[in-house]
């Protein structure tokens, strides 16, 4: 798959990830280049929380994530992080710079570590869109945890015979 963007940045980043995806023998670059082609929608945001989460422990390695990094106001201490991401919202930019860590882009990141040594590869919940939750066996089918599609969530709306142990039975 190539990049659909018109990005001029992302567009010369896929020329360079794939180059070195061609002329090394790192998996980390062939990973980069393709998630670099993929569509936005698989190219979920991370939080400012989530990523503190799995960079705990991890002091001295470089986060990299192939999406954008988005602020989280739930987390009140932010540790010192160095991040490279395609995008940082504007509030998630100016915390991680107010701890002490560092906004890296692609570029910088590959003259830094060429071969991806030293970095942690993150990525967003993929498959945390509203839509996904309609996606699966058929709602009402036995074991189906399928939501429906249901025009409003009031009382008379799939709430009845088949839906609720008080109403006959449940599938």
């Amino acid at each position: 798959r190539l990049a659909k963007t018109e990005n001029p940045y992302v567009l010369l980043l896929c020329k360079l990830y794939k180059f070195l995806a061609r002329r090394t023998d790192s998996k980390f670059n062939k990973v980069i280049y393709k998630r670099l082609n993929m569509s936005g929608r698989n190219r979920p945001p991370l939080s400012l929380s989530k990523l503190i989460k799995n960079m705990e422990n991890k002091d001295g390695k470089i986060a990299v994530v192939v999406g954008t990094i988005t602020d989280d106001k739930r987390t009140y201490e932010v540790p010192e992080l160095k991040v490279c991401a395609l995008r940082f919202t504007e509030a998630a930019r100016a915390r991680i710079v107010k701890a002490g860590g560092e906004c890296l882009t692609f570029d910088k990141l590959t003259m830094r570590s060429p071969l991806g040594k030293g970095t942690v590869l993150l990525r967003g919940p993929v498959k945390s869109r509203e839509a996904e939750r309609h996606f699966g066996r058929a709602p009402g089918v036995p074991n189906s945890k399928t939501a429906p599609y249901v025009r409003s969530k009031g009382r008379k709306f799939e709430k009845a015979r088949g839906r609720r142990k008080s109403r006959g039975f449940k599938v």
